[in-house]
């Protein structure tokens, strides 16, 4: 008997063992990933979480920037900007800008691709232009633009005159100074959207332009239409979003050029939120403009990503 229990334990010791060490070698590995994980965590939390987490807090206070204390005021700073004329102002103007770039970078971009991927040649060459004010410091182009739409010697009111069209004084007149800015916002997109559409373009199969040719798919608008634009379903729900978000995020070519003016005819929400936190000290108010920008545009690319999402075809 003492037998057979020894030759039962031996044969169950290693089963025994091996149930014994699967949880220590799991917890093992469950360790391991949380070491590896906790660097980039403290990271997210110190770069991203708790800037934004002290931001909404501070949107419930006073606090002027330099000012040894503040108070609690609760809602009272969105009350305020609810009932500011100049934050709807720039909201307003903010949404014009974004329903007249995105669109137009979008179509610019996809265009221009479409053209440098049907060329044979010099194609690196086209790419590197189109994408130079990708890489070029916004700041200083804006102040190139400055001088090309200058309402005497600018180089846009000397083509009109020459082709005897009538000049404008494009940023400093208020009917004029958001188009301006959106033209320059458009061009200054293009080359980031071609790039990520000629991404799309190389991966769609060339075999399914051949099947669309024998089904009688002769023209190129009909290749187009039912290869080319179903494919670029998810790059053309990237470029959109993306396109959004930087838009919203217009503050530059405001700041250099108009600084909001004439008349608040192009102020935005970045700026109204710079102008607050930074020349009126009021960091409280302008924190409350930065969460409700931050809720906004959360809010529309959720809801362009939903919508875009129902029509996409992934290769």
């Amino acid at each position: 008997m003492s037998d057979g229990s020894m030759i039962i334990g031996a044969a169950g010791a290693p089963a025994g063992t091996t149930r014994r060490t699967l949880p220590a070698h799991g917890s093992r590995r469950a360790y391991s990933a949380y070491a590896l994980v906790t660097p980039a965590a403290l990271l997210m939390l110190v770069m991203l979480l708790g800037p934004l987490a002290g931001v909404i807090a501070l949107s419930f206070t006073d606090y002027q920037l330099g000012a040894p204390q503040f108070s609690w005021i609760g809602l009272a700073n969105y009350q305020d900007l609810f009932a500011d004329k100049v934050f709807w102002t720039a909201l307003r103007n903010t949404l014009t800008y974004v329903v007249i770039v995105v669109p137009g970078a979008v179509i610019a971009g996809l265009a221009i691709a479409l053209l440098i991927q049907s060329g044979t040649s010099l194609r690196s060459l086209y790419r590197t232009i189109y994408f130079l004010p990708v890489m070029a410091t916004l700041i200083a182009m804006a102040v190139v633009w400055e001088f090309m739409l200058h309402p005497q010697f600018g180089l846009v009111n000397g083509l009109l005159r020459g082709a005897g069209l009538p000049a404008f004084a494009w940023l400093q007149d208020r009917n004029t100074a958001l188009y301006a800015l959106c033209a320059i916002g458009i061009w200054q997109a293009v080359g980031f959207n071609m790039v990520l559409f000629l991404a799309g373009l190389v991966s769609i199969p060339k075999q399914l332009y051949e099947a669309a040719e024998i089904d009688g798919a002769s023209s190129g608008w009909t290749r187009f239409r039912l290869v080319t634009w179903p494919m670029l379903g998810p790059v053309t729900t990237f470029v959109v979003v993306i396109s959004g978000i930087r838009s919203f995020q217009v503050f530059d070519t405001v700041h250099v050029l108009t600084k909001g003016g004439p008349s608040k005819s192009t102020e935005v929400l970045i700026h109204t939120m710079y102008t607050e936190g930074f020349e009126f000290f009021r960091s409280g108010y302008a924190a409350a403009i930065t969460v409700v920008f931050l809720v906004f545009v959360l809010l529309l690319t959720l809801v362009k990503s939903r919508l875009a999402d129902r029509g996409v075809h992934y290769t």
